[in-house]
C-alpha cells in the first residue's frame, strides 16, 4: 500500500495508480510542439492525439483525415439509416475524399503541432521535410505547407477540370457533383499526370489553400479567392459576463497571415447557434453549407459575437409552508433519510455512481432543511460529508484519486465507462462532487475551506474547466467545445463517426456546480467562465439535442430530440440500451433546480413526451419489456411540471419507479413547488448570478434570490422588483402581475 502522494488541503492524491488499476492512455500523436503542456483529450481531433490509426476528424463542415496515404479532405453528404427501433439515424460519413500528398518525399501519419480554441495543425512531414496543414471549425479551407518540392491533388473518382476563373493560381475540379477548388501562390504551374493533378510551387512559396465548394457558381469561387491566401493562424475566445443585465458575450476571434496580397479576412464558417437571431450578422453571410449542424453560413470577417442571457438558478426552492400535501411529503421525506445510506450507493462504487449518488442525498438535504427537519438535515449533512471524506482522504483500499502529470489529468478509482483508459466522461462524474461540495460549502464553508476538503474540489474543477491556456498541469476547458458550443464525452474520440456526448444535462449540471462553487467563495473569473460554459451548453442542446427551432435535424429523422450526439452521426439510443424511457431521459436527468432551462421551449416538451406510449409500443413489439415498465417515471413528471405542474402531478406515481439519481423527496417537492409558483418566467431576469423567477397563470410571480457572501445584499430585478437577501440565505417575494 506504500504510495507517493500530494495533499491538497486535508486530502491528498495518489501520484501513481495502485498496481490493479488501469493507468492513463498514451499521447502517442503529438508532435514535440505540443510536448511539456498538458494533452487536450475530449475534443474533435483527440483521435488524432491518442489513435494508433488514422481517425476521420469532424471539423465541419468538412470531414479530414492525416493518413500516411495523404491528407484527405471531404464535405460529407447526409445518409438516413434505417434502425431495428424503426427509427433513423442521420450520419454524415467521411466518404470520397480529395487526397492531398506531397510528391518528392512520403508523408507520415499526422500528429497534432497545434491547437488554439478551434484550429489545429498537422504534422505530416518526416525529418525536416516538413508537411503540414491547418483545420479549423467553420473554416471552407484546409490550408497547407510543405518545405520543398510539388503536391498532388487527387479525387476519388475521376475529375473534369472547370474554367470557374481566369485566376490562374486557382484549380478547380468537378468530381461526383462536388466541386474543389486548390488555390496556389503566385507562379503555381498545374499539370496533369493521369488521375493527379499536381501544384509545380515556386521554390520560396511552399503554401496552398483547398476547399470544397457550397455551389459551383463563379460568384462564390470569386469570394473564395478573396479570402483564400488569408490563412489562420490562431483562434481564440472570449467571454463577458454583465451582471447588471446577465448579458453573456462571447466574442470568436481568428488571427491570419497573409500569405500573398493584401487581405486578411478570412470566411467563418457559423454554425446555427452563432447565426440565429444574431443581429450582427445579419446582412453579413455570403453562403452556406447544408451540414449535419444544420446550415453554417459564410462571414468574411476575422472576428464576431453573440449574446445570450444567463437565465439563472437558486441552489434550492424555500420550504412548502401549510400545503395540503406535505403529510405526503413528510412521509417520502422520512422513508428517503431512513435509507440514505443505501440509496448513495445502490449500483456501481465508482466515481459516476458515487458521485450520482451524494447528489442525490444532497437534494434530500435541501428539502429537509427547508421543511424544518433540522436533526434530519444534520444527520444527511454529516452523511455527506463521511463519504467524500473517505474519497477524499486517499487513505481507503478501495476509493481514491490519482494526479496524473503526464497527462495533466485526475483520475478516479475504482474506474467506470473507461473514464481513466479512455479519459470519458470527466465533466459527467466530477460535476456530481463538485456540486454536492458546493450545497455543503453553503452549510459550513469552513469544512469547505481550502484547508480542509475544499482543495480537493478544486483540483476536479481545474481537471474539467481550466481557463488557462498551455499549462503544464491541466488543459484548456478539457471537455468543452469552444465552436460547437457543447461538451464531448469521450476523451480519445476514436471511431469512424468521431467525438460524442450522451447526456448534454450532465454537462449542464456540472457548469451550474461550478456557478455555486465560484459564488461561495467569491470568485468571480470562475463564476463568470460557469456562466459561460452554462448558458452556451444550453443554447447548443436547444439546437442540436432538440432543434426547438428547426433548422437542424434532418426530414428524415423521426424523433423529438437526440439522445447521442456524434462528429458524424446523431441518433435517437444510448450506449447501454434502446429501451425508450431511458433514451429519452439520459438528456434530462439530474433534474434539479438549475434545470430550469428544460422549461425554455413547453412546445418541445410536449411533443417529446408524447412520444414514449409509442416508442414503448414498438420496443414491445420487438419482444422486450421495460423493468419497471413505469422506469424514471419521476423524471418526466419532473420534467413536465417545468411547463405543466398540474399535469406533472397527475404523471406522478408516488409508490412509481425512481431513477437512481432522484429520490421521491426530491420528486414531490419539486412539483409541489412550482405547482405553488408556476412555472419558470424567463422574461425576467437580474442583477444576480443566483436567482430565478416564476409566474402562474393567474399572474402571480415569484422571485428567488440566494446571497452565498457573507453580506446582506439588494437584488433587483428587471421589472423592478427589488429583493433584500441576508448572508447565506434565500429570499422570496411574489406580486400580481398580468396573466
Amino acid at each position: 500500500m506504500a504510495q507517493s502522494t500530494m495533499p491538497f488541503g486535508a486530502g491528498q492524491v495518489l501520484l501513481a495508480p495502485r498496481t490493479a488499476d488501469n493507468a492513463a492512455p498514451k499521447a502517442i500523436g503529438l508532435a514535440d510542439s505540443m510536448k511539456g503542456q498538458a494533452v487536450p483529450t475530449n475534443q474533435w481531433y483527440s483521435g488524432l492525439v491518442f489513435s494508433p490509426k488514422a481517425e476521420v476528424l469532424f471539423a465541419q463542415p468538412y470531414t479530414v483525415r492525416a493518413a500516411a496515404t495523404g491528407f484527405e479532405l471531404a464535405l460529407p453528404k447526409r445518409q438516413v439509416i434505417s434502425t431495428e427501433r424503426k427509427d433513423t439515424e442521420i450520419h454524415y460519413p467521411h466518404r470520397a475524399p480529395l487526397v492531398i500528398t506531397p510528391l518528392d518525399f512520403k508523408a507520415s501519419q499526422g500528429k497534432l503541432a497545434k491547437a488554439s480554441d478551434w484550429a489545429i495543425d498537422i504534422s505530416m512531414g518526416v525529418g525536416s521535410d516538413r508537411f503540414d496543414f491547418t483545420v479549423a471549425h467553420g473554416s471552407p479551407y484546409v490550408y497547407g505547407r510543405i518545405s520543398r518540392g510539388s503536391v498532388s491533388f487527387q479525387t476519388s473518382a475521376a475529375a473534369q477540370r472547370t474554367q470557374l476563373s481566369s485566376d490562374q493560381r486557382v484549380l478547380t475540379l468537378l468530381s461526383e457533383g462536388q466541386t474543389y477548388a486548390i488555390f496556389g501562390p503566385s507562379g503555381v504551374r498545374w499539370e496533369q499526370l493521369g488521375q493527379q493533378w499536381v501544384a509545380h510551387l515556386p521554390m520560396d512559396k511552399g503554401y496552398f489553400s483547398a476547399a470544397v465548394l457550397p455551389d459551383n457558381s463563379p460568384e462564390t469561387l470569386a469570394i473564395f479567392i478573396r479570402h483564400a491566401h488569408a490563412h489562420i493562424t490562431q483562434t481564440q475566445v472570449s467571454w463577458h459576463y454583465t451582471e447588471t443585465n446577465n448579458s453573456l458575450r462571447t466574442d470568436y476571434s481568428v488571427t491570419t497571415q497573409a500569405m500573398e496580397g493584401t487581405e486578411t479576412k478570412t470566411l467563418l464558417g457559423l454554425y446555427p447557434h452563432h447565426w440565429h437571431q444574431n443581429q450582427s450578422v445579419i446582412g453579413k453571410l455570403k453562403g452556406q453549407y447544408q451540414t449535419i449542424r444544420g446550415a453554417i453560413r459564410l462571414l468574411p470577417a476575422n472576428q464576431f459575437s453573440t449574446e445570450l442571457t444567463y437565465r439563472g438558478f437558486v441552489p434550492f426552492w424555500p420550504g412548502l409552508k401549510d400545503h395540503p400535501r406535505n403529510d405526503e411529503l413528510k412521509a417520502v421525506l422520512k422513508a428517503d433519510v431512513s435509507n440514505a445510506r443505501r440509496n448513495m450507493l445502490q449500483i456501481g462504487n465508482g466515481p459516476y455512481w458515487q458521485g450520482k449518488g451524494l447528489q442525490r442525498i444532497s437534494k434530500v438535504l435541501d428539502v429537509a432543511e427547508q421543511q424544518g427537519d433540522t436533526e434530519a438535515a444534520k444527520r444527511l449533512q454529516n452523511l455527506l460529508k463521511g463519504r467524500i471524506e473517505q474519497w477524499f482522504s486517499g487513505k481507503d483500499r478501495q476509493t481514491y484519486f490519482h494526479l496524473d502529470k503526464t497527462l495533466g489529468t485526475v483520475l478516479a478509482y475504482p474506474e467506470e465507462y473507461f473514464a481513466v483508459e479512455q479519459m470519458n466522461d470527466h465533466h459527467f462524474h466530477y460535476g456530481y462532487w463538485i456540486r454536492t461540495m458546493a450545497d455543503l460549502a453553503l452549510r459550513d464553508p469552513e469544512w469547505a475551506s481550502d484547508t480542509q476538503w475544499g482543495a480537493m474540489t478544486n483540483l476536479l474543477i481545474q481537471d474539467i474547466a481550466t481557463a488557462e491556456r498551455g499549462k503544464k498541469d491541466f488543459p484548456f476547458l478539457r471537455t468543452f467545445d469552444i465552436y460547437e458550443g457543447h461538451s464531448w464525452a469521450s476523451g480519445i474520440g476514436l471511431g469512424d463517426l468521431g467525438n460524442n456526448q450522451e447526456s448534454s444535462s450532465e454537462a449542464i449540471n456540472a457548469w451550474s456546480a461550478l456557478i455555486l462553487w465560484a459564488e461561495i467563495r467569491g470568485d468571480k473569473a470562475l463564476r463568470d467562465l460557469g456562466i459561460y460554459l452554462y448558458t452556451t451548453e444550453i443554447e447548443a442542446i436547444r439546437h442540436y439535442w432538440f432543434d426547438v427551432h428547426n433548422l437542424v435535424f434532418a426530414p428524415e429523422y423521426m424523433n423529438k430530440e437526440v439522445s447521442m450526439l456524434f462528429g458524424g452521426a446523431y441518433k435517437h439510443n444510448t450506449w447501454w440500451t434502446d429501451e425508450p424511457r431511458q433514451i429519452k431521459g439520459i438528456n434530462l436527468l439530474p433534474i434539479s433546480t438549475s434545470s430550469t432551462y428544460l422549461g425554455l421551449d413547453p412546445a418541445h416538451t410536449k411533443r417529446s413526451l408524447a412520444t414514449l406510449p409509442e416508442d414503448t409500443r414498438i420496443y414491445e413489439s420487438r419482444g422486450k419489456r421495460a423493468n419497471p415498465t413505469d422506469m424514471w417515471q419521476d423524471l418526466f413528471a419532473k420534467y413536465m411540471a417545468l411547463t405543466d405542474p398540474k399535469a406533472a402531478l397527475a404523471m406522478w406515481d408516488r409508490w412509481g419507479a425512481v431513477e437512481l439519481g432522484d429520490t421521491r423527496t426530491h420528486a414531490l417537492h419539486f412539483m409541489l413547488s412550482l405547482e405553488k409558483m408556476g412555472v419558470p418566467d424567463f422574461s425576467v431576469s437580474a442583477n444576480h448570478a443566483l436567482y430565478s423567477v416564476f409566474k402562474r397563470s393567474d399572474g402571480l410571480r415569484t422571485y428567488l434570490a440566494y446571497n452565498a457572501g457573507s453580506q446582506a445584499k439588494t437584488v433587483t430585478f428587471s421589472d423592478g422588483q427589488v429583493l433584500q437577501v441576508p448572508p447565506r440565505s434565500l429570499a422570496q417575494a411574489s406580486k400580481k402581475v398580468s396573466p
